[in-house]
Order: structure tokens, then C-alpha cells, then sequence
């Protein structure tokens, strides 16, 4: 479930999007080497406790994940686990292996450092280009002969030596601002669906949980 809320304030998605390919990097580093060790090592039963880990790892770290999109993008996501059984811990681990949420867990954070590598590179390749147009009128003159030559120093199409030719510019770099926060507020409200997605309750799941949560409370009925 998703607040009703659907367009994300705007400073932060730019701190959530920047924020994406570290985290991206770092969840997708730890998972490969837990996985590829935990298997690697399952045969004398090291491995066992690695998977464990990383399982208990994917569960935490999704808590977190929605926290976060909670925090900066201004959107509830529902936890999606169901209940765990109360007789032994061996049964308290098959419920979490057997629970669809906690492999939607694992396939988001493989997903998010492609995602935040593609959602780095658009908003701080459009940020650059617009703040770069529009603050021309005041950096041009310390540049390199004192002028701003487009496409580049070797090939100069167009020359901005003056303050009345560099204000075309900045008011071309004023849209790239516009379409840079649409595109910031878009980028963040498209994550925040993939995450409600992947790391929120689904439809089946929620009737499920409902069964569960039931079956419990018959248990505790008849056990009272």
C-alpha cells in the first residue's frame, strides 16, 4: 500500500536518486559475495550460516529501504511478511524462506544499482547542463580567453563573449531547470512505485497474511 500522496517532494528525490547508486553499489557487492560464498561453502555447512545471514540481511535492509522511501519520497509502503510460527526455530526459518516477500526483497536490491546507475547519470547530466546554461552570464568571462565557445575550443560554432549574447543561453538553461525538476520528481515517483511493488504487499499476499494472521489467533484461543 501506497500514501496517497503520488508526486514526491522535490528535494527529496534529488537526495533519494543520488543516493541510489552508492547504496546500489554497496547492497550489490554484499549479496554476490554472500550468495557465491554461502553456496560455495553449503557443502560443510559454513555456508549454511552465510545464507542464513544473508537472508536475515535482505529482510533488515528492506526494512530500511522503506523507511527511506518513507522519509524522502513521502510514500508508506505496508510491510508485507506473513506471520512467523511459533513452535522452534527451524520452522520460524522455513516461514521466511517460504515467504514470497522476502525474495522480492532480494530481486530489489540486485535491481537497484542498475537503476541508480541510470537514474545518476539522467539527473546529474541534465542538473549539470542546466545550472552549467544558466549561470553563463557569470562564469563565461573567467573561462579560457574569456568567452564560451559551443561545441567545444576546436570547434566554434558559436561564441559567448558578452553578457547580452550569454543571456539566450541561461534563459535555454532556465527550461533545462523546469525540465530537470520534472524529470528529478518523475524519476523518484517511478522508483517509489517499483519499490511499493516489489517490497509492499501484493494482493495475494495481503489475502494470505489475512489467513495467517487469523490462523494465529485461533491458535491462541484454543491454547487459552
Amino acid at each position: 500500500m501506497v500514501s496517497e500522496r503520488r508526486d514526491p517532494p522535490f528535494g527529496g528525490s534529488v537526495v533519494f536518486l543520488l543516493m541510489n547508486l552508492p547504496l546500489g553499489v554497496v547492497a550489490f557487492g554484499l549479496l554476490t559475495a554472500l550468495t557465491a560464498a554461502g553456496l560455495g561453502t553449503a557443502v560443510v555447512w559454513v555456508g549454511v550460516g552465510l545464507l542464513a545471514l544473508l537472508l536475515l540481511a535482505v529482510r533488515g535492509g528492506a526494512r530500511l529501504e522503506r523507511a527511506r522511501v518513507y522519509a524522502l519520497l513521502d510514500h508508506y509502503i505496508d510491510l508485507p511478511y506473513l506471520p512467523l510460527p511459533a513452535n522452534g526455530q527451524k520452522e520460524r526459518w522455513k516461514g521466511r524462506l517460504k515467504d514470497p516477500a522476502t525474495w522480492r526483497d532480494l530481486a530489489y536490491f540486485f535491481l537497484l544499482f542498475p537503476l541508480g546507475l541510470v537514474e545518476f547519470v539522467l539527473v546529474t547530466a541534465f542538473w549539470s547542463t542546466s545550472l552549467a546554461l544558466a549561470g553563463l552570464p557569470v562564469y563565461f568571462r573567467w573561462l579560457p580567453d574569456g568567452a564560451y565557445y559551443f561545441p567545444s575550443e576546436d570547434v566554434r560554432w558559436l561564441t559567448v563573449d558578452s553578457t547580452v549574447e550569454a543571456l539566450p543561453w541561461a534563459a535555454l538553461g532556465v527550461l533545462f531547470i523546469a525540465l530537470s525538476v520534472a524529470l528529478t520528481k518523475a524519476l523518484a515517483g517511478m522508483h517509489a512505485r517499483l519499490a511499493n511493488a516489489l517490497l509492499g504487499t501484493t494482493v495475494a499476499q495481503r489475502r494470505r497474511m489475512e489467513r495467517s494472521w487469523a490462523d494465529v489467533e485461533e491458535q491462541n484461543l484454543v491454547a487459552g
